[in-house]
């Protein structure tokens, strides 16, 4: 039996049990949770660069690059918003940290081992 939810969408089939709502396959064979553990491909460097466009007017460090999964990205983004005394969130893959932090943030990761680079001017 069929069930179809209010979007259009497969809920729960017999032959493979609960289905997941992104890549409609089985649970047990979702690529969805596969596809967010492995780290973007890049060139290596993490850029870091300061932001105000869109944002009244503040200043927000952001991120960019960082070869690591969502989970871990998320934990990282902890660290970095800890080290620097501040606000802020992860987006789309990207470090989004409340104020001006360009300077102790690229000091941070290349402590940290990884390749740095300033974006933007």
């Amino acid at each position: 039996m069929n069930k179809s939810s209010g979007k259009g969408g497969l809920v729960y089939s017999t032959e493979g049990g609960h289905m997941c709502p992104d890549c409609r396959q089985a649970v047990s064979a979702c690529v969805c949770k596969q596809a967010a553990s492995t780290p973007a491909a890049g060139d290596g460097k993490v850029r870091v660069s300061r932001e105000t466009k869109g944002r009244g007017g503040k200043a927000v460090t952001l991120v960019r690059g960082a070869p690591l999964d969502a989970a871990a990205l998320l934990a990282f983004g902890k660290q970095l918003r800890t080290h620097c005394g501040t606000g802020g969130t992860v987006k789309e893959g990207v470090i989004e940290l409340q104020g001006d932090h360009c300077e102790r943030v690229m000091a941070y990761l290349q402590l940290q081992g990884w390749k740095v680079v300033r974006a933007g001017g």
